[in-house]
């Protein structure tokens, strides 16, 4: 059994899936795979998602350490998300699943 903050996991796999489960989340991990991206690249190339869903995926992935975001100061403002070295691992992970 392992342990993470609030969720008890039956290995390390299963805590792995958790930050990759639902629909979208590994969609949005495999266009990130390619490059930094705006909230409204990441929609448009994730099609069928909306605002609300993409943005809480988003700050789901970014809170389990999947990606990051920079975020520009300037007018209008501007935010690119990537991925981080995990994010990376798991889109590696990803794109070997879609392989086979």
């Amino acid at each position: 059994m392992t342990n993470n903050t609030e969720r008890k996991y039956v290995c390390k796999v299963d805590m792995a899936f958790e930050a990759v489960r639902g629909k979208w989340k590994s969609i949005v991990i495999c266009n990130l795979s390619t490059g930094r991206k705006r909230f409204t690249e990441l929609q448009k190339i994730t099609t069928g998602i909306s605002h609300k869903v993409l943005n809480e995926k988003l700050k789901e992935l970014e809170v389990d350490g999947l990606i990051s975001k920079e975020i520009f100061y300037e007018y209008p403002p501007r935010v690119e998300y990537f991925l981080t070295s995990k994010g990376y691992e798991y889109a590696r992970v990803i794109k070997q699943l879609e392989d086979l």
